[in-house]
């Protein structure tokens, strides 16, 4: 058995994506992941292509960076209802244009803080 993670991220308080991890959804595991892919990321509004930050444009466009960054070949991540919320998950990993909110299988908040100080978060807890 996984286990398992979902990883929900926001636009104005609506959630864009809801992307479900079948194993290693634990903060060591998943959380290292998704902290590299976060590290950095800059969120604008409109962009330059001239610009060499790592930005997204917009909460959606860091969704679709993000099923690109992780999705590869059949299996181990599925994209969900954005309102599923009961997918057998261990982990629960938010995602603002604030930073990110880890919550565990008994609903208790384990992290909340930028994208930066999430990859000390993570790797904290290898």
């Amino acid at each position: 058995m996984g286990t398992r993670c979902l990883t929900f991220v926001y636009e104005d308080g609506e959630v864009v994506l809801n992307m479900y991890r079948q194993f290693d959804g634990y903060p060591s595991g998943h959380g290292v992941e998704l902290a590299k892919f976060l590290e950095g990321m800059v969120i604008v509004n409109g962009y330059n292509s001239d610009d060499k930050r790592k930005i997204a444009n917009g909460m959606g466009c860091l969704a679709a960076q993000l099923v690109s960054y992780f999705k590869v070949g059949v299996g181990r991540f599925y994209l969900e209802s954005p309102a599923a919320t009961n997918c057998g998950q261990d982990y629960e990993y938010h995602i603002t244009n604030k930073g990110v909110r880890v919550v565990n299988y008994n609903g208790n908040e384990m992290f909340n803080g930028t994208f930066d100080e999430f990859k000390g978060f993570c790797e904290a807890n290898d």
